[in-house]
């Protein structure tokens, strides 16, 4: 399979993971909507800044889908560009393992789970945190913080919407 099919297959996906989530956040009783970067106006809205602010503006939660819409970025490029735009407060990423570690614990028995450290201590030790560039533009824009938690419990995104400080953040 060629990288763009495989690209575009994985913003797919991530579009079926917002409608998810938002199904899940709506159960509890949260405003959410699902914005995506390519157009598919019976499944998602299209993504627009100003609309997603209005929505924020009003206490919605607003999940971004399908990447960047294009090819060769990665979500995690997604993420930092939306949060730089949107001026967010923070950025949450949900991964396969809960948080920040000094090597891969899947791979490294040694590896102890970081809870706090700066942008430059994460690029400096090459942290496992979001892909390099992306962690640059957070950085450079602003972004106040990144909270990296564990998904293997559903309620971890309930708990950290409500505060919970479990995994790690990265800060300037």
């Amino acid at each position: 399979m060629d990288a763009v099919s495989a690209d575009m297959m994985g913003m797919l996906g991530t579009v079926m993971n917002c409608l998810c989530m938002k199904e899940a956040l709506l159960r509890h009783g949260v405003h959410a909507h699902v914005m995506s970067a390519l157009e598919m106006p019976r499944v998602a809205e299209t993504y627009n800044r100003d609309l997603a602010l209005e929505y924020m503006e009003r206490g919605h939660v607003v999940l971004f889908a399908a990447g960047l819409g294009n090819p060769f970025f990665t979500t995690d490029s997604a993420v930092a560009l939306r949060a730089a735009e949107i001026g967010a407060d923070a950025v949450l990423l949900a991964k396969n393992i809960d948080g920040v570690y000094s090597a891969d614990p899947r791979k490294d028995d040694s590896a102890v789970l970081i809870r706090d450290l700066s942008y430059d201590e994460a690029l400096q030790r090459q942290l496992n945190v979001m892909d390099q560039s992306a962690l640059l533009l957070c950085r450079d824009q602003g972004v106040p913080f990144i909270r990296v938690f564990g998904l293997d419990d559903p309620q971890n995104i309930l708990k950290v919407l409500a505060g919970d400080s479990m995994g790690s953040v990265v800060h300037p």
